[in-house]
């Protein structure tokens, strides 16, 4: 079982995206096509139907406040031989010309309202890595129910999720459980980026498996906000 913590929902390294110019846009796609004519005005009407997107600028019209944030997957060399958390996962191939090193890194993207993607990007820098990730996780954008995770009475609320889902990647199992107002993020520190950014402020959950893989971690905990979205609710 993985560590958990506690941590404010206040603590984060978001950043927000950059103001687009949609006169500049070229959609390639007929959805793009659509968005762009004015046809269609909110990203619901895509996800309900059922469509892939296929291009990010797509999202940066229809959600300009969307952030995004990236997550701790690598481990970088300490001064004295320790490892340090960091966003990049880096790999080196040899060859005769040398070491050619790539990078990777995982993003998170979401507006605090309940939508969040999830991409992962590699490249032979950091930027375009960065970029990629950010770029697929757009793409991967879905929309989860937010609850009241209070048992007491009628509460009405948004802070937590309604019921509780599971999710799972490899060996790795996450449970995530509704919780009270005032709980916080009870739950590792980097699937807390993830649910912070959805918009859940307070959670319950446990974890199962090799957790100190993080990516599997985070696909697991992802995992499980889907069913979030994909779960059938009585009277919905």
């Amino acid at each position: 079982m993985s560590e958990e913590l506690t941590i404010s929902t206040e603590e984060t390294g978001i950043s927000k995206s950059k103001t687009f110019d949609v006169g500049a846009w070229n959609p390639k796609t007929e959805i793009g096509r659509q968005v762009k004519l004015g046809k269609i005005t909110n990203i619901d009407q895509i996800l309900s139907s059922g469509k892939k997107i296929l291009e990010s600028e797509i999202i940066d019209v229809l959600l300009p406040d969307l952030a995004s944030d990236l997550i701790l997957v690598g481990q970088s060399k300490g001064k004295f031989g320790g490892g340090k958390r960091s966003i990049w996962k880096q790999t080196q191939k040899k060859t005769k010309e040398g070491n050619k090193p790539r990078f990777a890194t995982m993003a998170i993207v979401g507006n605090k309202k309940g939508y969040i993607g999830l991409g992962y990007g590699k490249a032979k820098e950091t930027v375009p890595a960065r970029e990629k990730a950010v770029k697929r996780a757009k793409l991967n954008l879905i929309k989860i129910k937010l609850g009241c995770g209070s048992w007491e009475g009628d509460i009405k609320g948004d802070n937590s999720i309604p019921f509780a889902v599971e999710g799972k990647c490899g060996s790795v199992r996450i449970k995530l459980m509704p919780a009270p107002k005032g709980t916080s993020l009870v739950i590792e520190k980097e699937c807390a980026k993830m649910l912070q950014i959805s918009g859940i402020k307070d959670i319950y959950s446990r974890s199962f498996g090799h957790t100190a893989t993080k990516i599997n971690l985070i696909k697991a905990c992802f995992d499980a906000l889907q069913k979030l979205s994909t779960t059938k609710v009585k009277g919905s």
